[in-house]
């Protein structure tokens, strides 16, 4: 699986990587070789050092002319066997991304494809017989079918900041080219299992403990390494006799059950067959090994030309056209946040975890040293074998009470609660403290930015930046434009988030811009449900039931019920069409300060940040799934239709990244189209006839036919 590392990385694995290949150019001859992705050259001690270097990429990626250059690579070595190989990539990024996923788009003929794997297997397996010591050195990623070659080495040797993964899982499939059978060879199957089935990157000590790398090390002693590897002087790191009494049948069955039971908390198998089908190849084949690549082969092929691979390999590329829209890098260092609650603390400690110099401001100090308070919890969680990063991010932390840190900030983000009196009065407070070519931003989730904008004395350098809660863990965020914002502004807001690792969603300054527009359409409904007596737990078994990663009561929970009043009313106020109104008793638990999560009580009450639920098993209505999926489609082409956003692409990402919409469906049209448009149409025709005009079809659905 392709990824693409941050910046600072890449520059300092540059300049480490030049000391080490810089001496091929006074002690290697590079040999003759009619291949455009690798590169041969042998050292002064006889060893062949083979480069990888694909060409035209910026990342190394495993392709069919890719494999099948290595295999003519791999004969001329079988014919004059030299005193050892060594892999390297010379790519800055890393090591090999995994397989070019633009393969992978639109396979149907499993067949075909079987032809294909096997191929590639016997690629590797021709590498893994090689009558010489093989040695992978591996600098950055090493991911999928990356580290699926790297396991067909004799060694592996990883330099410091290197780390190990197979995310094929996130694709709805597992390891193709020989992952499921050497891996649970090597090192505890369980560790094995554990990392295919969750798609975890492993970072060297990680990887050095478990036995996966047989050394890690700085760059400058990488040749003396590889040297001691090819005298066996290197130990090998090999299977312990715990490792090999786990992958026996009866022991693997005994697994396989808590297995099982563990992805079904994350993954159904009827959306999710990845997982399973990976448990039940250990299961059946773990201990022969022929067995098991053959019926690898097999369970690959049948995952990929199914609709869940298919569409999640739709949904990497929504997400790779996303971070393009983030452009180029973005000049600026410092962010001023003005606003300490729940979202301006939590977009501070973003930015400042991300190596942004972060003013955090707010009148009240309390708030602000609760989000300091919150920076440090959450530092711990992520950052918790990284504690020099834990600290610089908290010193980039800076409590401003005063909001001096508008002066010198490169971007200033308004974070204070939906109040268009209080959001003007912060600008008229803030904007003449900023330098002249700063970027003053709102956060906004639903006033349109054309009623905040007035009175301000630059207009054009004015967009929104609107993040979602969590910060840490939502990756969309929306970058909202109005008539009279400057281009380049917008661009800078966008590649602003490329800085911070997140993308960037361009929308157009409407009433509840794009998520919110189509979230609260479900919301709403599931309101109108709870209203008339549907309980809240068979609501929310609909939408899991569909796909989404959580119930609209417990989300409801989740954003803070004032939050959704809000943003409820002001669409209704903003919209010509029929939407119901939020019931009274939700307006009776705001006021009472029962707002969900935030405050232990809501819809759930909530006990150590979790919903208490019932655990009856309520099934939900038989229409229950359509009354709240489909007004989310019928405002999503609301939206398209209005231009609030600019295509389907950018559209469907959106809603996956920032709401969590079924990934294995590919997005909210794609579902639509998948299900037929006419089909969709009906059935919101059926509910208007049945429930009343708010689901009455968009006219924009015409234009999708």
């Amino acid at each position: 699986m392709t990824s693409t590392p941050s910046r600072k990385p890449a520059l300092a694995i540059l300049g480490k990587r030049n000391l080490e290949l810089g001496p091929f150019a006074r002690d290697t001859q590079q040999e003759p070789g009619p291949w455009a992705h690798w590169r041969m050259r042998t050292d002064e001690d006889g060893i062949v050092w083979l480069l990888f270097d694909k060409k035209d990429t910026s990342a190394n990626t495993l392709s069919e002319q890719v494999l099948a250059e290595l295999n003519d690579v791999l004969g001329k070595l079988e014919r004059d066997v030299p005193r050892g190989v060594v892999i390297r990539s010379v790519k800055p990024s890393g090591f090999i991304a995994g397989a070019d996923i633009t393969q992978f788009r639109g396979v149907t003929d499993s067949a075909e494809l079987e032809m294909l794997l096997s191929r590639g297997h016997a690629v590797l397996d021709r590498l893994d017989r090689l009558p010489t010591v093989t040695v992978a050195v591996i600098h950055g990623y090493c991911l999928g079918g990356g580290l699926e070659l790297a396991l067909a080495c004799d060694y592996r040797i990883a330099v410091d900041d290197a780390s190990f993964g197979f995310p094929e899982v996130l694709l709805g499939l597992h390891p193709g080219l020989g992952g499921t059978v050497r891996l649970p060879r090597l090192i505890n199957p369980v560790a094995a299992m554990t990392m295919m089935l969750t798609g975890r990157t492993e970072r060297t000590r990680r990887a050095r403990r478990l036995r996966l790398v047989d050394a890690v090390m700085q760059e400058r002693h990488v040749r003396a390494a590889v040297r001691a590897a090819v005298d066996g002087d290197l130990r090998r790191g090999k299977q312990d006799f715990v490792g090999a009494l786990l992958n026996l049948r009866p022991t693997r069955r005994l697994l396989a059950r808590r297995m099982v039971s563990e992805a079904a908390k994350r993954a159904p198998r009827a959306h999710y067959p990845a997982p399973y089908a990976l448990i039940d190849l250990w299961v059946e084949h773990g201990g022969d090994a022929d067995a098991m690549q053959q019926a690898e082969i097999a369970s690959f092929a049948k995952l990929l030309v199914g609709d869940t691979a298919q569409n999640l390999v739709r949904v990497f590329f929504l997400r790779e056209n996303l971070k393009k829209l983030a452009g180029g890098d973005w000049p600026g260092r410092r962010v001023h946040i003005v606003g300490a609650g729940t979202m301006g603390g939590d977009i501070a400690a973003w930015c400042a975890w991300q190596g942004l110099v972060v003013t955090l401001a707010d009148t009240n100090r309390n708030a602000i040293g609760g989000a300091i308070k919150r920076a440090a919890e959450l530092y711990g969680k992520i950052g918790r074998d990284d504690r020099r990063r834990v600290r610089d991010a908290l010193d980039r932390l800076i409590p401003d009470l005063r909001g001096d840190g508008a002066t010198n900030a490169d971007l200033v983000i308004e974070a204070v609660p939906e109040n268009l009196d209080l959001k003007r009065k912060i600008f008229a407070a803030v904007e003449p403290r900023m330098k002249s070519g700063a970027i003053l931003a709102t956060n906004t989730s639903s006033i349109p930015l054309e009623a905040l904008r007035e009175n301000l004395a630059r207009p054009q350098r004015f967009v929104g930046i609107h993040f979602f809660n969590p910060v840490s863990r939502l990756q969309l965020v929306e970058v909202v434009s109005h008539d009279r914002a400057a281009p380049d502004v917008l661009a800078d807001a966008c590649a602003f988030l490329g800085c911070i690792d997140r993308l960037p969603a361009p929308v157009k300054s409407a009433p509840g811009f794009l998520v919110n527009r189509a979230l609260t359409p479900y919301l709403l409904e599931a309101l109108v449900m709870l209203d008339a007596g549907v309980k809240k737990e068979a609501i929310d078994k609909a939408a899991r039931d569909f796909g989404m990663p959580m119930g609209p009561i417990e989300l409801a929970d989740e954003v803070g019920l004032d939050v959704c009043l809000h943003v409820a009313d002001t669409l209704r106020g903003s919209l010509h069409r029929d939407m119901p109104e939020a019931p009274q008793w939700l307006r009776d638990k705001v006021a009472k300060g029962e707002l969900g999560k935030k405050t232990g009580k809501g819809l759930y009450d909530w006990e150590d940040g979790r919903a208490v639920k019932s655990h009856e098993d309520v099934a939900p209505p038989a229409d229950a799934t359509d009354r709240l999926i489909l007004p989310m489609l019928d405002a999503c082409v609301t939206c398209l239709r209005e231009g609030v956003v600019a295509d389907e692409a950018v559209l469907d990402g959106a809603m996956i990244f920032a709401t969590g919409f079924a990934p294995f469906r590919g997005g909210p049209l794609h579902y639509a189209r998948k299900r037929g448009i006419a089909e969709v149409r009906g059935a919101l025709e059926r509910l208007a006839a049945q429930y009343g005009p708010r689901f009455t079809p968009d006219p924009g659905w015409d234009g999708l036919s």
